[in-house]
């Protein structure tokens, strides 16, 4: 990914949902589960900085995971996640729900995945995202590639670079409360 590519500047500049995966995305793909079944998960305070900041900026963002876990909805909340869609096997039809609640073209939509069962989502989308460690399936389908790995900066760095292509500063934006 080329931060001054011309043409994903302005893909990403017409971008006004931002949709991601969980695990491998927003964490490092790492499942512990405690022995009571209880799962934990570690998340980069930055990543939520930069979430929280698209919120600010008044582009809705998403979550669409295959998994159900209470520290998925927690974290959700954390950082205003304003769709969040938990247990979807079939991720494309959570994408198709998000299009027509809110009357979006798919080119509008940017999503971050890192697995197989993102490709589905990340054809239909105009900004196509995953981490930097994203399985080769899915790098071959991404016109953005982070630097960074899931759970280590790939979400800021793609919510940066919407933010940066908009011309919106972080500083133009009021201060956080959470992260």
């Amino acid at each position: 990914m080329k931060k001054n590519d011309i043409e994903l500047r302005s893909i990403a500049k017409n971008i006004k949902l931002v949709a991601f995966d969980v695990d491998g995305v927003m964490t490092d793909g790492s499942l512990t589960f405690l022995e009571d079944g209880r799962e934990i998960k570690t998340y980069n305070a930055k990543d939520g900085l930069g979430v929280v900041m698209l919120s600010k900026a008044d582009i809705i963002t998403s979550i669409i995971t295959a998994r159900e876990n209470n520290a998925v909805k927690l974290r959700a909340e954390m950082i205003d996640i304003k769709e969040l869609y938990m247990g979807q096997k079939n991720k494309l039809k959570a994408l198709n729900e998000l299009i027509e609640k809110y009357n979006l073209k798919p080119s509008e939509i940017a999503y971050m995945g890192d697995d197989l069962p993102d490709i589905c989502v990340l054809r239909e989308v105009g900004l196509k995202c995953c981490p930097n460690d994203a399985v080769t399936e899915v790098k071959k389908e991404c016109n953005f590639i982070s630097d960074y790995c899931g759970g280590r900066g790939a979400v800021r760095e793609l919510c940066d670079f919407i933010l940066f292509s908009k011309g919106i500063d972080y500083d133009k934006i009021s201060k956080p409360s959470k992260q």
